[in-house]
Order: structure tokens, then C-alpha cells, then sequence
């Protein structure tokens, strides 16, 4: 492209706005920041960011949000956002269809590690009306087999007397506490992660937190902070050097750190706020009184799906989503499941449940996203249990088979052996790989030592239901491989 290029930054939006990438319209030196949002990523920043961005170029000034890095890795978000003003470009994907929009949203950016008091005081400002997560499932620090708050070592040193707050449960309780303290009121805590009741489960893991340091402090938590559940949905993978050499070559912007999006998007809030709220449902969202069909419907559906993508498009050779997905036989696992899915997702009268379903294949076909199954293979232990098991537990208990759950159960099994087909290692990212790992090896001489935690399968080590077809999969995969495994699978 012959064309200048342009840095983005607040001076160079008209500029940017001549070459039709659309920008925010609004004043942003008069938005303030009633949200903080901690774990500012890929998804955020395509999601909640961007029906945010659309409220504040309705009028709704002071909504805008206040990013948080929590880890010290988020210092290359910090520089690249500081230096753009916060400022960053949405590229949405849908097939030949590329768009390009600029988001104004995120106002502020604070880095936990190196001002920890100032994201505590963010927090606490009388003004901060929302503080909302996307701190991934497994950070919430609740054991799936007992129920309860069971802390991390990380969330445990918070808990020390005179501890500086370096996890998301010490610093959001740390500044609700200065807020109970200064009279400024409750707000409330939203979390955006893919979890099954996310916001029961914050409400649980934010008050056992805060009650540890204070009982009194932890029942005002749980009486007097607003946790609505949340359901999200769009796919948003990881941004790549590809992207940004794109976004230069066809608009002309230099964005350090665009996000990548496909076109669809959802997103159902339970009407549970405890300060007030943007009006979301003007951008789009859904309101709701319960969000639990919804939540299921995504992650029994959509997420679990992810999962047949991921380990069986590993095994065999496949890099991309949309080459798994067009894999005639992982696609027919795909539809055999969400048939054998469907029925434990239970109904709210105006879900399109079979359409959500229907549109799940060609979503993940979507080849201009260029998602990986690497990435839909991250974090497994943390997913599994929170996406597919209920769906398997709940068939089970209703007398429903769950052959193809079952099998991408196993495949997992497979893949945390940790060796593919071609005799390379599989370079996972789980927090609990070392553990799954060593589960996977023990199969040699247990077949079901990789489905004995109960953390994650709680009984279903001993269900035969879901034994007999895990063990026919795995047996097979072990054996034959993933490609004889499948179409003996889908063979009957």
C-alpha cells in the first residue's frame, strides 16, 4: 500500500476516519471510567469494550472502562495501549468480509504489578460503578469436586497480614473493603468468563476471600455486592504479527495490538447490579432474569464442541480451527454431539436453541479468523470439567448415552499423553499439565487413571454409562489412531 501509514493515537483519528475505518465520535476527554475491568485480552477487547464503545457514542459518558493487567506479562498490553492512548482497532473477520473499526472504550489502563495501590484506589473511587473479570476459568480458585473456595498459593499470600494485593481476589477486596471503609457504597462484580453460573461462583469466591481477612467484611461482600451472572460468546483468537501487517497493508494503521473477531456476537447479563448500569441491552445485549440456559447453551454447545475440534485436530496434523472443522469426519463428530448435546440444555421460552446450533459448524469454518486449535486446546483442566462433564453428567442422569462426549473426553486423555501420531511432542498450555500428563502415562496400566480426579469427574470414574464408551474411544485411539477411531466411531 502506497499510502502513509498512520500511527494510531487520538491526534490521527480524522486521518484514520478518511479511509472508512470507523472511529469514536464522541469526546473522549469527557468519558469517565465508571468500570474496571480486570484481564484485559482478546475476548474483552471484541466483546464487552466494543458494546461498551457503542454506548458512549450514544451519550452514556460515564461508562467508560479502566483496563487492569493483573499478571506481569500484561506490561506489553500496558506499553502498547498507553502509547495509542488506549486506543486500538477491532479487525472482524467473516470469510472475504474484513472490517476495521477503532474502540475508544478503554480510557485508562493501570498494570497491577507496578502500582498496586493504584488499581486498589481505582476501585475504591466513588465512581467505579462496575468492576467486571475475564480472568480465565480457572481463576476463581473453587474446587469443582467440593464446592468451596480453595485458594491458590498465589491467593493465599494475599491473605497475609499486611499483604500488597497482587492477585484479582486481593485487589478487588481490597478495594471494596476501603469503599465499605469510606462510606462509598457497594458496586458490582461482574464476571465475563465461560463458567456456568460465573457470577454465583465470584459471589462465592469473593466472599470466602473477604471473609478470611474479615468476617464482617466478607457478609457485606455477600449481602451488599451485586455478582449477575453473565453469558458470552464470540470467538476472538490470539492476534498475530499477520494481523497487524493486514490491518498496515489494507487501512494504512500502525495498531501495535488490534484484536481479531468474527462477525457474531452475544451477550446475555442477569439484570443484577447493585450501582446502576450502562443500558448494554441499546448495543445489543440481552437482559435477563436467568442466564443459566444460556450459559449452558454456550458452553455445552459451543464450547464443548471447541474441545472435539481441538484435541482430535491436533492428533490429526490440523493447525487451524477451520481445517479441523472441515475435516469430514471431525465435523461429523461435531453434529453427533451437539444431537446428543442438545437435550441436556434446558429452554428459556425466547432461546433459539437450534439455531445456535445450526450456526455453530460454519462459524468454526470461518477460515479469515485463523483461530488454532492450539488455542482451543489451552487450559483443559480448567475447561472440561466446567463445559462438557455437566453435559455428560446430566445425560447420564436422565438416561440419555453420552458415546460422543465420552470420546472427546478421550481424545483429551490421548492428547495429554503428550506425544502426537508422528511421534512429536505436544506442547500444551494448562495449569495443571504436569498432573493430566502423569494421569495420561498411568493409562498403560489404568485405563481410567485419567478420569479418577475427582476435582474434575467427580464420579464418573465409576459410571459405567460413560465408562464403556470412554474406554472403547480411548482403547482406540491408543491403537489405531485418531482417523480409524473416528470412523469406527461414526461408523454405527
Amino acid at each position: 500500500m502506497s499510502t502513509t501509514p498512520i500511527p494510531l493515537r487520538s491526534d490521527t483519528l480524522a486521518a484514520i476516519a478518511e479511509r472508512g475505518v470507523a472511529v469514536p465520535g464522541y469526546d473522549r476527554s469527557t468519558v469517565t471510567a465508571g468500570i474496571v475491568h480486570l484481564g484485559v485480552g482478546a475476548f474483552h477487547r471484541v466483546h464487552q469494550a466494543v458494546y461498551t464503545d457503542d454506548l458512549l457514542a450514544a451519550g452514556e459518558t460515564e461508562w467508560g472502562i479502566c483496563g487492569v493487567g493483573v499478571l506481569p506479562q500484561d506490561a506489553a498490553m500496558a506499553q502498547v495501549l498507553r502509547s495509542q492512548d488506549h486506543l486500538y482497532t477491532v479487525i472482524e473477520k467473516g470469510g472475504d468480509d474484513v472490517s476495521a473499526r477503532v474502540v475508544g472504550s478503554i480510557v485508562d489502563y493501570l498494570l497491577a504489578p507496578e502500582d498496586p495501590e493504584a488499581v486498589v484506589a481505582r476501585i475504591a473511587d466513588p465512581a467505579t460503578r462496575i468492576v467486571s473479570l475475564t480472568i480465565t476459568e480457572g481463576g476463581y480458585s473453587v474446587n469443582e469436586a467440593t464446592g468451596s473456595f480453595d485458594p491458590t498459593p498465589e491467593v493465599l499470600a494475599d491473605l497475609e497480614p499486611g499483604a500488597t494485593p497482587s492477585t484479582a481476589f486481593g485487589l478487588v477486596v481490597a478495594g471494596l473493603a476501603r469503599r465499605r471503609e469510606n462510606g462509598a457504597g457497594p458496586l458490582t462484580v461482574m464476571s465475563c468468563d465461560n463458567l456456568p453460573g460465573n457470577g454465583d461462583l465470584a459471589r462465592l469466591a469473593f466472599g470466602a476471600f473477604a471473609e478470611r481477612l474479615d468476617p464482617e467484611l466478607g457478609q457485606w461482600v455477600r449481602s451488599e455486592i451485586a455478582f449477575p451472572n453473565t453469558m458470552v460468546d464470540r470467538i476472538a483468537p490470539v492476534t498475530t504479527d499477520a494481523d497487524r501487517a493486514l490491518l498496515l497493508e489494507q487501512r494504512g494503521i500502525v495498531d501495535g495490538w488490534p484484536a481479531v473477531c468474527e462477525p457474531f456476537t452475544m451477550w446475555v447479563i442477569q439484570d443484577r447490579f447493585a450501582a446502576g448500569r450502562p443500558p448494554w441491552e441499546n448495543a445489543g445485549a440481552t437482559l435477563a432474569q436467568d442466564v443459566r440456559p444460556y450459559e449452558l447453551m454456550k458452553l455445552g454447545l459451543l464450547n464443548s464442541s471447541h474441545q472435539a475440534l481441538a484435541y482430535f485436530g491436533h492428533l490429526l496434523g490440523h493447525v487451524y480451527a477451520d481445517q479441523a472443522a472441515g475435516d469430514p469426519d471431525i465435523a461429523e463428530l461435531v453434529r453427533r454431539y451437539l444431537d446428543e448435546a442438545t437435550p441436556a440444555i434446558p429452554r428459556a421460552e425466547e432461546m433459539d436453541l437450534e439455531g445456535f446450533r445450526d450456526e455453530l459448524l460454519p462459524r468454526f469454518s470461518n477460515a479469515a479468523i485463523g483461530d488454532t486449535v492450539a488455542r482451543l486446546a489451552a487450559f483443559s483442566s480448567d475447561r472440561i470439567p466446567q463445559w462438557l462433564v455437566p453435559v455428560i453428567r446430566t445425560n447420564i442422569s436422565e438416561g440419555r448415552p453420552v458415546r460422543f462426549a465420552a470420546a472427546i473426553v478421550a481424545s483429551w486423555a490421548r492428547y495429554a499423553e503428550g506425544i502426537d501420531e508422528n511421534g512429536q511432542p505436544i506442547e500444551a498450555v494448562d495449569r495443571r499439565w504436569d498432573d493430566r500428563h502423569a494421569a495420561a502415562l498411568a493409562q498403560a496400566e489404568d485405563p481410567l487413571a485419567f478420569v479418577r480426579e475427582t476435582s474434575m469427574f467427580g464420579s464418573l470414574a465409576e459410571k459405567p454409562a460413560f465408562t464403556e464408551p470412554y474406554l472403547a474411544a480411548l482403547t482406540a485411539l491408543r491403537t489405531t489412531g485418531a482417523r480409524a477411531t473416528l470412523q469406527q466411531l461414526l461408523a454405527r
